[in-house]
């Protein structure tokens, strides 16, 4: 039985551990990352949030070696039993699937220290993406922009002007400070429309080398 990739471009890809069972997450792949994880031997996704192709553990070495690949029976589903070297979650979970709905709490602790592992701006977007699907009770001034999409606005906006005063009048430890406001209300308003700042550095790196003023003469 084969996929059919003009009629599911993107399939889910589910990661369990080929001795335990366990399930591990759950990713999408298309055809370039199926067949990469064919080739390789290593689980490669492609990434809805960056819109690019990844290898699971690119950076955090925390790969899944292929020992199976189960595809159900409409063709369209894939079970890739694997070896995890490390965790498989982004939080520094051992599983993706840590919050139990009935009980109401987080029921696998840490397992790694992912400010070691990640940059700053990955840590702080996964942070920002774990209280935008916290339970409603739990309070924080994340979970309140995300709710708040007026008052997100708002603080950008905000803080953008609080920037340019800074740039142009304030102490230089002043601009950092209101830099890194900025930066942190942009990377909430990224997480409220579920686009990764590894799209951001795709097109700064498509920009890189092209002169301000032609690229911007060239958008539609």
């Amino acid at each position: 039985m084969m996929i059919d990739w003009n009629k599911n471009p993107l399939i889910p890809a589910i990661a369990q551990d080929a001795d335990t069972d366990e399930i591990l997450m759950l990713a999408y792949m298309n055809e370039e990352s199926y067949a990469l994880t064919l080739s390789t031997g290593y689980a490669h996704y492609f990434s809805r949030s960056r819109q690019r192709l990844w290898k699971k553990g690119e950076s955090s070495n925390h790969t899944q070696e292929i020992v199976d690949i189960l595809l159900d029976c409409d063709a369209d589903t894939l079970i890739l039993k694997i070896n995890q070297d490390g965790v498989a979650c982004h939080t520094g979970r051992k599983s993706c699937f840590f919050t139990s709905v009935l009980q109401d709490k987080i029921i696998l602790n840490k397992e790694v220290d992912i400010d070691k592992i990640y940059s700053i701006v990955d840590t702080l977007y996964h942070t920002i993406l774990e209280r935008k699907s916290a339970l409603s009770d739990q309070k924080s001034w994340t979970k309140k922009l995300l709710d708040d999409k007026t008052l997100l606005l708002t603080k950008i906006r905000e803080e953008a002007e609080e920037l340019s005063v800074a740039i142009d009048d304030e102490s230089d430890t002043q601009v950092i400070y209101e830099a890194a406001d900025l930066f942190y209300h942009s990377l909430v308003g990224l997480a409220s429309r579920g686009i990764s700042p590894d799209r951001v550095k795709q097109e700064l790196g498509r920009r890189f080398g092209t002169s301000g003023i032609v690229e911007k003469e060239g958008r539609n």
